[in-house]
């Protein structure tokens, strides 16, 4: 079954990788869990650093409306393959005749879990980053050192969560169930500034 995959592993490998090397090279993993999981931190990583060029200094509105739109796409990306994770699990546990109806439901769903897992290897990567910057000011490094270990533990925590509930899921003691995210922003037919606009441009 899936999950067997160390995922805050393959994060950071990823992570470590993306900031390395000309993102052309990468291909995602040959195993279609793993695959998955990759494209979905590949969503977090571009969405980390697009929110990032929305801050810099002297953007103009021109600009910022460019990286607004990249980032809606890129954050529908994120979560439409967070859903995906959960609809890959739940076709594999249905072969065995899971998650049982009868279990306790868990709140969070694996690939919501996998989600938050991805933010936080880009959140440790980054504070590592900070904790090493020679042109930092005094107490900087303490400071993400102290942050870089309250990310770790936090990211331990979730990672063991996570493991919990897929073994609870297969010993029949635990359920959870593909909660869709449903955004309206990116559909013309549910976003009001979108269709009344369309509206206007029709009856001018």
């Amino acid at each position: 079954m899936p999950l067997n995959t160390d995922i805050a592993a393959l994060h950071d490998h990823l992570t470590n990788r993306w900031h390395e090397e000309a993102m052309e090279t990468w291909r995602p993993p040959a195993d279609p869990f793993a695959s998955l999981v990759a494209r979905q931190h590949l969503a977090n990583f571009e969405l980390w650093h697009t929110e990032d060029a929305a801050r810099t200094p002297g953007a103009t509105d021109a600009d910022l409306a460019r990286v607004k739109r990249r980032i809606d796409e890129t954050n529908q990306r994120r979560n439409d393959l967070a859903e995906q994770l959960d609809r890959f699990l739940l076709d594999r546990l249905a072969t065995q005749g899971l998650p049982n109806p009868e279990a306790e439901l868990h709140s969070e769903s694996p690939g919501l879990i996998v989600d938050r897992l991805s933010i936080l290897a880009l959140k440790i990567y980054h504070t590592g980053e900070e904790k090493t910057r020679s042109d930092a000011p005094a107490g900087h490094a303490e400071r993400n050192h102290q942050r870089l270990a309250i990310l770790l533990e936090q990211r331990a925590d979730l990672a063991a969560c996570l493991e919990r509930l897929w073994e609870g899921t297969l010993a029949g003691s635990r359920r959870f169930k593909l909660y869709r995210q449903l955004k309206m922003y990116n559909d013309p037919a549910l976003n009001p500034a979108v269709y009344r606009k369309a509206g206007e441009v029709e009856h001018a």
